[in-house]
């Protein structure tokens, strides 16, 4: 039985309103209902089993790593983020260099992290994570927050999405998005397990927080 969260048009209006604002802080409660909702959410299918846990990403080079960056944005100035879903890592380049490479875990099977180019489009300090079906709130101090202290958003959308995850089949109505943030399951990063968002460990997405700015060019490699 398809498992709906149901949805929530006059709050995710309101946060499509302070989104259009550079750099506002909208409101976490509001904006991040949707992010990576199934985390915590729905109860899985009575009549599927799991599916195995998704293997960790092979180590690769710095070499090996580059050899998927477009050459446009080898000519790009300035700081950028590449996120290559494929090796499950995010390149941080500047001015076209390889800085620094940091593990990621990226989309599961159907619920892939969206490719293309973007650009980010919120920071947050200590997001405050909402449930969707219960509107229970985890707050920063909260050792479960599946956002981890930080979220930095580059991408939504009002489509919907539905499907397997690999645990459950989730209906999800209204706007969803998509971004960086830490996670309280270390365990996650580098396979392809999440709801589309880019899991880093803590002390990374920290670091990742400090580099960027509202503006910063994204680009996700399939």
């Amino acid at each position: 039985m398809p498992v709906r969260i149901p949805s929530v048009s006059g709050l995710t209006a309101l946060a499509a309103l302070l989104l259009s604002l550079p750099g506002a802080a909208l409101s976490v409660e509001t904006e991040l209902i949707n992010v990576d909702a199934a985390e915590q959410t729905t109860q899985p299918s009575s009549k599927r089993e799991p599916d195995p846990i998704p293997p960790l990403a092979a180590p690769v080079s710095d070499a090996e790593s580059m050899q998927r960056v477009p050459d446009d944005l080898l000519q790009r100035v300035g700081l950028q983020l590449v996120l290559d879903r494929q090796h499950r890592q995010l390149l941080v380049l500047h001015d076209g260099v390889l800085t620094r490479r940091f593990p990621a875990a990226v989309g599961t099977v159907g619920w892939e992290t969206p490719a293309g180019r973007f650009r980010v489009m919120q920071k947050v300090k200590k997001p405050v994570w909402t449930h969707p079906v219960n509107g229970k709130k985890l707050g920063p101090e909260d050792a479960t927050n599946p956002l981890g202290s930080r979220w930095i958003g580059f991408y939504r959308d009002c489509k919907g999405r539905e499907g397997w995850d690999g645990e459950q089949y989730l209906d999800i109505d209204g706007c969803t998005v998509a971004g960086f943030h830490g996670t309280p399951y270390r365990w996650t990063v580098g396979r392809a397990v999440s709801h589309g968002c880019v899991r880093l460990y803590e002390e990374n997405v920290q670091e990742i927080f400090e580099m960027v700015r509202v503006g910063t060019p994204v680009t996700v490699l399939p």
